[in-house]
């Protein structure tokens, strides 16, 4: 059966070495650990019946380390967001994105603020914002931080610290809400879905954080694996991974991403993203 790991098991890959019977996987960690467990022990299990080998989840704590595991092939496959998943497969000769959901190729960014500003929902940019605290969620975030970032600078003609009094990180987009709700920031940007998803499920920030502007769509999460899985596991490996996460249905396994389903990907998907992350100077 496959297992979840709650501690820390990447120095212990290192020191012994990956089975060449267990395909392990990893995410960016864009919500708190709770809510990954939650989704990735489920798609563990899942994957494991469908390829036939053994799976398991190595959770990470940020999104520079799910790179860089990718890159050590301390993990073979990952779900990245963008601006990851074209860092990884710049580092990773071969590798390519293979899966990614329905909704990913026109992905957004909520702007949200505390009530007490006053700031109101507008099809505008919040020019009203100026002059107050903003943040973002994790640096390499494409939702929370570099489509974000872009806009404020397409908007407003300059860097975001031109434009608010304060800028700093939260570190994920579950965290971004709730510090808006909070009150300990002003306005910031967070992923549209977690959002939603908050809504749905009648969390108390959405009671105080509210959208006031949403960004246009853009190219965003996706499956990566490593170019040499079929060394490893066989001719066609990384074919059948792909078949399996396109073939996954379950609405409670889809709805814990959440996504409507799963469609091919391309490393040519994201050629937005890398055009935008050098324009930034966030990827060399």
């Amino acid at each position: 059966m496959s297992t979840f790991r709650l501690l820390p098991v990447l120095a212990a890959l290192l020191a012994t070495g990956a089975s060449a019977d267990t395909l392990y996987f990893s995410a960016i960690p864009d919500e708190d650990e709770t809510a990954l467990v939650a989704r990735f022990s489920k798609v563990a299990e899942y994957l494991e019946q469908e390829l036939g080998v053994d799976v398991e989840f190595v959770p990470v704590k940020s999104y520079a380390a799910s790179v860089t595991a990718f890159r050590n092939d301390q993990i073979q496959l990952a779900w990245f967001g963008g601006l990851t998943g074209v860092q990884a497969r710049l580092m990773t000769p071969g590798a390519r994105a293979i899966a990614q959901g329905v909704e990913d190729p026109t992905f957004i960014t909520y702007f949200i603020a505390n009530t007490a500003t006053g700031l109101e929902p507008s099809d505008a940019f919040p020019e009203a914002a100026q002059g107050l605290s903003f943040t973002f969620g994790a640096q390499t975030s494409t939702s929370g931080r570099l489509m974000p970032d872009y806009w404020i600078r397409e908007e407003t003609g300059g860097a975001p610290e031109d434009f608010f009094s304060r800028v700093g990180f939260s570190g994920d987009h579950s965290q971004t809400l709730r510090l808006v709700a909070s009150g300990a920031w002003d306005v910031g940007a967070l992923n549209y879905a977690v959002y939603d998803k908050a809504v749905t499920e009648g969390a108390p920030e959405v009671e105080t954080a509210r959208v006031i502007w949403q960004t246009p769509p853009y190219p965003d999460y996706n499956w990566t694996i490593r170019g040499d899985v079929d060394d490893r596991f066989g001719e066609g490996f990384a074919d059948k991974v792909q078949a399996a996460l396109i073939a996954m249905d379950d609405p409670d396994l889809l709805a814990s991403f959440p996504r409507e389903g799963f469609i091919p990907a391309a490393n040519d998907d994201y050629g937005p993203i890398e055009t935008t992350a050098r324009a930034l100077d966030l990827i060399e």
